[in-house]
């Protein structure tokens, strides 16, 4: 009979921190070190062909109208775009201010109200044009966004480029936190696209061969990887032109909170739709592992640190749970200390990391049990993030 001691209990407290470890810190090293040894790099050649804009939209009227200025802002021949704005059920003045671009060309297209995927199925019908342009209604597109786009299919091995979302500067150390998480996101993207290929796409600004596209299953959380993963998996690269540029408002760490659950379930409902990504016939499959799945078990990997800190032998016991309580301590501070205080620069890296962890956690309930909503939306301080992104235009 199996008797579980604290010599197991340390056991797992080191593999858990071995693991924690390796998530964090060596997966990014293992990557910075293959990415130097075996880039692949990308054929790029200007060239015009054709593209089809899709911008699905469920009451967008707060942004629409400057969102359509950007699109017809682009530095890319005006006879080779097709913009078409999906408006799914849209219940504001989403429709009206769409019509009212009909003279520059801009198709509106009204259905009923059935999800993110249900629009872009409905675009990509209607599209055209021999690249695809998926945009999202909020972020503004630098002018030479599309053309770098597609730049890089001009190699044949590109079948997805995916542009870099850039997040206006703020204020306060709750949004910069939260962006530099998103700045550590994008170094791991850009390492795996020069080692060959990344698993999904930037949702607000990536671009496709239609050839390529297939339908989106109805209610299908993550559009942007679905849709990059059905390419990768007919032998295409999937990759990251950071050239290519849409700007962003910082977001409330709440609202991020909200983001991460629904992304991070989206790759459980992946893994049904893709189970290929867990064998060999993922050529990424080392860094799919270790990117996507360990950050979804990163917080499993801390529960039990926690729990078996106490069967550690004397003295690396009180410095176990005494490093975690300070840690926790200091995430839980960040609430009450001021902005203008020294330690917020500690507490609100340690909050915002146990923001993202306790997301993590949350994806599992969320997407066996559902109560995802098929649209997201994400609040942000429109005025005051909205000088932030500014400045990253001029």
């Amino acid at each position: 009979m199996f008797i579980f001691n604290d010599q197991h209990a340390a056991l797992l407290f080191v593999l858990a921190g071995l693991m924690v470890l390796y998530v964090l810190a060596g997966h990014p090293l293992l990557i910075a070190m293959t990415a130097r040894r075996h880039m692949r790099p990308i054929v790029k050649q200007i060239q015009w062909r054709t593209v089809s804009v899709l911008l699905p939209v469920r009451n967008g009227e707060q942004w629409l109208r400057s969102k359509l200025d950007s699109l017809l802002s682009l530095d890319y021949p005006r006879e080779l775009i097709q913009i078409l704005v999906i408006s799914d059920g849209s219940s504001d003045r989403t429709d009206e201010i769409a019509g009212e671009y009909a003279s520059s060309g801009i198709e509106l297209i009204r259905i009923r109200s059935g999800g993110k995927a249900a629009a872009l199925n409905t675009g990509m019908a209607r599209a055209t044009g021999e690249i695809l342009f998926f945009t999202d209604v909020r972020q503004h597109l630098d002018a030479k966004s599309l053309q770098r786009l597609v730049e890089c299919f001009a190699d044949p091995t590109v079948g997805v480029a995916s542009g870099e979302l850039v997040i206006g500067d703020s204020h306060t150390l709750e949004h910069t936190r939260a962006g530099v998480y998103w700045r550590y996101e994008k170094w791991i993207r850009t390492r795996l696209s020069q080692i060959d290929s990344m698993l999904g796409a930037t949702g607000c600004i990536y671009a496709m061969r239609r050839e390529l596209a297939v339908p989106l299953p109805s209610g299908v959380l993550l559009d942007d990887v679905y849709l990059p993963l059905a390419v990768f998996f007919r032998g295409y690269r999937v990759i990251l032109e950071s050239s290519a540029r849409a700007y962003d408002y910082p977001t409330e760490l709440g609202s991020e909170f909200l983001r991460k659950v629904r992304t991070l379930a989206g790759v459980y409902q992946t893994l049904r739709y893709y189970p290929a990504l867990l064998t060999r016939r993922n050529r990424m499959w080392l860094h799919f592992m270790s990117h996507k799945l360990g950050r979804l078990l990163l917080p499993h990997a801390l529960v039990v640190m926690s729990v078996t800190s106490f069967a550690l032998p004397k003295g690396w016991r009180e410095f176990a749970v005494g490093s975690q309580a300070v840690f926790y301590a200091f995430a839980a501070a960040d609430l009450w200390v001021p902005e203008k205080w020294r330690l917020k620069s500690l507490t609100s890296y340690a909050r915002t990391f146990l923001v993202l962890m306790t997301a993590a956690f949350c994806a599992v309930p969320s997407f066996l049990f559902g109560g995802l909503e098929i649209w997201a939306e994400t609040r942000v301080r429109q005025h005051a993030a909205g000088r932030a992104a500014q400045s990253q235009l001029e």
